[in-house]
């Protein structure tokens, strides 16, 4: 005759029950200041980009994100940090360790929504930073004309005795230094070689 016997299950003796909470969601690390900025072009790059349009910056991008850095890239991270209430350096639209924490993780503010009738990035002739290695001893390339007309259209193109034209000089890169001089700026950040912001407050 079967017995039932009350308060017996079938499981091993000894085991306990599976009261293990869920897995938490895998968070990509930081992978460094590296993997950022002109010249980058990395996997890093484009979850980066993916991250900022889920925050509220894909009208930043006109194509992508994708892996290779861009100007679109570095204005909507700086959006993103100055959501935060970011300023200077702290919103220079590089991601640094706690940029990237709190887009994996959800935290913080997301990009604020343009304002109605506002341009959108780009629209007042700014041309994309095309990256520092263009602006080189040796370099040659249209960049450099740009560069130098530009230079020449503001104001600071005395060090010019032929040109400007593609191949970079000496005196491209003294006129550089005279327009750094010119928004305060001292020591490395007047080098005579143009960067993100230098390129940004020539051309705007």
């Amino acid at each position: 005759v079967p017995y039932r016997y009350k308060g017996v299950t079938g499981s091993t003796a000894g085991s306990e029950p599976d009261t293990a909470k869920p897995a938490t969601p895998v968070r990509t690390p930081f992978p460094g200041a590296a993997y950022f900025g002109p010249g980058a072009n990395n996997q890093h790059v484009t979850e980066l980009g993916r991250m900022l349009v889920e925050r509220g910056g894909a009208r930043f991008y006109t194509t992508g994100p994708g892996p290779r850095w861009t100007e679109a890239d570095r204005r909507a991270t700086r959006a993103f940090q100055e959501a935060q209430g970011w300023r200077g350096s702290a919103a220079d639209g590089l991601p640094g360790p706690q940029t990237w924490d709190l887009l994996v993780t959800g935290r913080g503010n997301d990009v604020r929504a343009a304002a109605p009738g506002a341009t959108a990035p780009g629209a007042h002739g700014v041309p994309a930073f095309p990256g520092r290695a263009l602006f080189r001893p040796g370099a040659h390339n249209d960049h450099v004309t740009q560069l130098g007309r530009q230079l020449v259209q503001k104001g600071f193109g005395r060090f010019y005795t032929t040109g400007p034209g593609p191949r970079w000089t000496e005196a491209d890169r003294r006129n550089v230094e005279a327009f750094q001089r010119a928004q305060g700026w001292r020591g490395g950040a007047a080098d005579g070689y143009p960067g993100p912001e230098t390129w940004r407050r020539l051309f705007s």
